[in-house]
């Protein structure tokens, strides 16, 4: 099972979750999976790793964070490929079915897109728990 890694720092722990502060650095550039984890645009992030373990982790720790690389791209065609098919999809049929002008299509592929957005954030919770980050000291 291939994973998309990154190390970081504890930045702290409770009973069921470990937060690790995860800092971007000049090596994401080169790494071919950059778009999927989103890192390579960011300075730094804090991920909240599930655990049963979480106990063992305080902060400080060096760990290394890990999810699988199907994930990182269920992500990508959730935030990015689904949006832009529910933006052609409205614009194409409010213009050429609908008969709308190009303005009021633009303006309700956005409005659309936009409803796509606020449907993801509603999952979010259902979505979340489909993800399963790895945890390891180093």
């Amino acid at each position: 099972m291939e994973q998309i890694e990154h190390s970081g720092v504890v930045d702290h722990a409770d009973a069921h979750a470990v937060y690790v502060k995860i800092t971007s650095r000049s090596a994401c550039g080169s790494c071919h999976a950059r778009q999927a984890c989103g890192m390579a645009e960011s300075e730094e992030k804090i991920v909240a790793v599930q655990t049963s373990d979480a106990g063992r982790y305080a902060a400080g720790d060096s760990v290394c964070v890990g999810v699988r690389r199907g994930i990182g791209l269920r992500a990508v065609a959730l935030a990015y490929v689904g949006a832009l098919l529910v933006l052609l999809a409205v614009l194409v049929v409010a213009n050429v079915l609908l008969d709308w002008s190009e303005g009021v299509s633009a303006l309700a592929a956005v409005a659309a897109v936009a409803l796509y957005y606020a449907a993801l954030r509603l999952f979010r919770g259902k979505i979340e728990h489909t993800i399963h980050f790895t945890i390891t000291k180093i």
